[in-house]
């Protein structure tokens, strides 16, 4: 039976009183799903960081899990306006993204700055979603997989195997990320097939099969199933459906439905 992670990044949106009805519609959803109806799919969303505590308190005894969308590489110090990965273990996050392509675009972070996060997430033991991904540019001179071996190579850097087994890596195409126009399902599946193989050579087949590879990258509840279906992927990171109740949850089902398959 295969296993999904359905990860529903916020960014910045939502105040505290509507990240609390978004997080009750999600739970009042999915209220009436089995324990084997969501054996081997974890919900996981990731509120902005004053939203955090008040998403925490709300999961609590429900199938939901919540993580932060970013951290500081960092325990502590003066790093005015940053948060640790201490703080948000303390909260009672359990994952973080980091890596994303906004990060990494807009707030010009480099791989070894993300490597550093990703240590000290484990180190903390919160389980990193390591983003990686192409710009347009880049697939279209055929170097998508050139870029993902530098992310991946520097990103993973110095990380025992045991460790890597316990990190998520999210597939997002820059190209495709809050444009609405999603890799095909070909594009899809050849970048994940390269992901399982890079991670198979490079720290064995029993580490590469537990690491969970997600898609992102306009993943809607349109064109999820066929996204779901495809062997190498084990769930999405979800922008814009996550905010939306019936299609966060639609994207929940598809991999209730595909996970026997």
């Amino acid at each position: 039976m295969r296993k999904f992670l359905i990860a529903g990044n916020w960014k910045m949106n939502n105040t505290i009183s509507v990240s609390e009805e978004l997080m009750t519609g999600i739970i009042n959803a999915i209220s009436n799903k089995s324990k084997e109806d969501l054996k081997n799919i974890k919900i996981l969303v990731c509120p902005a960081f004053v939203n955090l505590h008040k998403a925490t308190l709300i999961a609590d005894a429900t199938p939901i899990l919540v993580g932060a969308q970013n951290c500081y590489p960092e325990s502590k110090g003066a790093y005015t306006g940053e948060v640790s990965p201490d703080m948000i273990k303390a909260i009672g996050c359990d994952y973080c993204i980091v890596g994303h392509s906004e990060r990494r675009t807009i707030s010009n972070e480099s791989n070894e700055f993300i490597n550093k996060k990703v240590k000290l997430l484990l180190a903390t033991n919160i389980t990193p979603i390591l983003c990686i991904g192409e710009t347009l540019e880049q697939r279209q001179s055929n170097n998508t997989f050139n870029v993902l071996k530098e992310q991946l190579d520097c990103c993973l850097s110095g990380i025992v195997a045991e460790d890597v087994a316990k990190i998520v890596v999210a597939y997002e195409p820059v190209w495709a990320i809050g444009t609405g126009i999603a890799a095909t399902t070909k594009e899809i599946e050849e970048a994940h097939f390269w992901l399982r193989n890079y991670l198979n050579t490079n720290y064995g087949n029993a580490i590469s099969e537990q690491i969970y590879l997600l898609y992102g990258g306009s993943l809607t509840d349109k064109n999820v199933d066929e996204t779901f279906a495809i062997k190498n992927v084990n769930g999405g990171l979800i922008g814009g459906a996550s905010l939306i109740v019936d299609k966060f949850v639609s994207i929940i089902e598809a991999a209730i439905r595909i996970k026997g398959i």
